[in-house]
């Protein structure tokens, strides 16, 4: 039993190091350019393919040959991150923090297919590292020595990091940075120089965590998504800022892995976002983070404001509605499909942006209510026996309760925190989709989920599709600017002020999550008998980034925005699916550039155009005395 023990513990320190490497250039990125790279993951990945190719060149039999490739791999990999960082980050410090994130999803893309192009789409084995070939008998055991090399690996590179940051001007500058980067700019510091160099310095030790898994795992072009989530939940358990908390959060994580495997098997897939989830319930800024200094709760930067739609947005939201009312009349029926679709891609990003926009509530997990709705369809079909009707008038439900459950926890946090706990609790609900086989068919689903037979006509359920979820988008519309929606932006904007006027700012948040989580359902159920099929994916995290990308694009603080995002995103998705075999280069091209020509969104741009041209407004209402009337 002993030997057991100690067996697996070394298991979990080695995995610990590996993904302490990837989740320290992550921590160290995001305290000083408050960046949360999603293009980390990919930058692990290059490190590994051109670990694989450099090792190959060199000699993988020599120890000159193999280190050397690991090494300059990694070096390699920084000169990437600089080159993205000085083309495409330096343009948009300045925008929104999720638009920069929407930014770095772009480059996610891009390198998938860079990847696919110069190393194709085969796995690629690396060679076992010279002088770490064998192994050594613990208790009986045999246990490589590669994996006691990787053990020490993370102390080690803890402890350079304590000493580059602790005892030189450069390390100085950093967690003067982290702490205020405002203030390091101010005493004339080139802030440029130091965020690329920071950039530079977390991709390559990104690079470095991937090259070294060379021995250990294959190189595939799926390593990247894989490995980002694990380091982000790192980082956020840790805190963010602290590479001591990534190190004690990745040794936390790495060993109950590997006993997790051991005791709960079907847990594994999710026990990672269990720890994030219940770290950030219990420490919510996590193991070694710290509050934001000079900031209270949901207080973030000023935000313009939402008004009512003027005469001109009334009649181009008629026409576009007359467009999609006649659309049946002169379309071919795989055009009806393409348009089903995206009607309801509209209302899941609609739903999406009420608690982002009004809110000030980033989620990274919305998909989990568009797929239980999905499956609230499903199960009353097939366990209920019940037809179409019901089954629409019942599914949203089952995804506003789990919003209700979700959500009383998820409010009580705010910014990235609030948007990793989203994750762990759609990651939560995917792995039960997942494993419950006996209700929800697990992987293979749950088939024949077919309409009724009045609308079984592809232009009935399109026409059905389209009523339903434009009534709810109207609906989230009128809402906004309700009172309650005044009082939602109000908390939004300043908490403290907003309840020192007499609201509860958690309880509203509150049951604006809640809301949001029943209009994806709404969806879900629609996209449930579109397909006529539901399987686990409608809630896994490319999902969520879909309808997170939808809001985006369109422009988080506007109302149209997210229904403009939605059709431009799916459109555009299928398009270049259809046109190039490197569709995914494309794509993420696309949303770069659409970041950086339109930091505030499509449609947040083309309002912005407007007021320029209209010039600036008489003593414009504040927007505590609009929350207050």
């Amino acid at each position: 039993m002993i030997d057991l023990i100690l067996t697996q513990t070394l298991n979990g320190l080695a995995s610990a190091s590996s993904l302490f490497l990837v989740a320290s250039g992550l921590s160290i990125i995001f305290g000083v350019t408050r960046i949360v790279n999603f293009a980390h993951g990919s930058l692990y990945m290059l490190g590994a393919y051109l670990a694989w190719t450099l090792v190959g060149r060199f000699g993988p039999a020599e120890a000159l040959g193999f280190w050397g490739g690991v090494l300059a791999a990694a070096a390699l990999t920084g000169l990437i991150g600089v080159v993205i960082e000085v083309l495409i980050l330096r343009r948009i410090y300045q925008a929104p923090e999720l638009f920069q994130l929407l930014a770095t999803f772009g480059v996610v893309l891009m390198l998938q297919d860079v990847a696919l192009a110069i190393w194709g789409a085969e796995d690629k084995i690396g060679p076992r590292a010279p002088g770490f070939k064998s192994f050594v008998v613990i208790f009986g055991n045999r246990f490589p020595t590669y994996e006691l090399f990787l053990i020490a690996v993370g102390p080690i590179v803890l402890l350079i990091l304590w000493l580059l940051f602790q005892k030189t001007r450069w390390g100085t500058l950093v967690r003067a940075a982290t702490q205020d980067r405002e203030m390091v700019g101010a005493l004339g510091v080139n802030q440029r120089l130091l965020f690329t160099s920071v950039f530079a310095f977390g991709s390559m030790l990104a690079g470095l965590g991937g090259a070294l898994q060379l021995p250990r795992e294959a190189v595939t072009l799926h390593m990247d998504l894989a490995m980002i989530s694990e380091a982000f939940v790192v980082v956020v358990v840790g805190g963010l800022g602290s590479v001591t908390g990534a190190y004690l959060a990745a040794v936390l994580i790495g060993i109950l892995h590997a006993f997790g495997i051991l005791i709960f098997p079907k847990i594994t897939l999710v026990l990672v976002f269990l720890v994030m989830a219940v770290v950030l319930v219990v420490k919510p800024y996590g193991l070694m983070g710290k509050a934001p200094v000079g900031h209270s709760r949901g207080h973030g930067p000023a935000e313009p404001l939402l008004r009512p739609a003027d005469g001109t947005t009334k009649l181009a939201a008629l026409i576009g509605l007359l467009i999609l009312a006649l659309a049946p009349l002169v379309t071919p029926d795989h055009m009806l499909v393409t348009l089903t679709e995206l009607v309801i891609f509209a209302l899941f990003a609609a739903s999406l942006h009420f608690m982002m926009g009004p809110g000030g509530m980033a989620s990274f997990g919305h998909a989990a209510y568009f797929g239980l709705g999905a499956y609230g369809a499903a199960l009353t079909v097939k366990w209920l026996g019940a037809p179409m009707e019901p089954a629409l008038l019942l599914a949203p439900f089952l995804a506003g309760i789990a919003g209700v459950v979700f959500g009383w926890f998820c409010v009580r946090l705010s910014g990235v925190y609030l948007a990793m706990l989203t994750l762990a609790f759609a990651q939560i609900a995917w792995a039960t989709a997942f494993q419950s086989v006996d209700l929800t068919g697990g992987d293979n689903g749950i088939l024949g989920v077919w309409p009724s037979a009045w609308a079984a006509s592809k232009t009935v359920y399109y026409y059905l599709t389209l009523v339903i979820c434009a009534a709810a988008v109207l609906a989230l519309r009128l809402t906004i600017f309700s009172p309650f929606g005044y009082g939602l932006r109000a908390g939004r904007d300043n908490a403290l002020r907003a309840e020192a006027i007499g609201l509860d700012v958690v309880r509203i948040q509150w049951v604006a999550f809640a809301v949001a989580a029943f209009c994806a359902g709404i969806a879900g159920a629609l996209f449930a008998f579109f397909k006529g099929s539901v399987f686990p994916t409608y809630m896994a995290i490319p999902r969520s980034v879909d309808a997170l990308l939808m809001v985006l694009l369109g422009g988080v603080q506007t109302v149209s925005g997210p229904i403009v995002g939605a059709f431009v995103y799916a459109g555009l998705h299928e398009q270049l699916m259809k046109a190039t075999m490197y569709w995914r280069f494309a794509l993420g091209l696309s949303i770069v550039l659409l970041v950086v020509l339109f930091p505030r969104g499509l449609v947040g741009t083309i309002l912005a155009l407007r007021e320029r041209r209209a010039g600036p407004e008489p003593a414009p209402t504040t927007r505590l005395a609009e929350a207050a009337r």
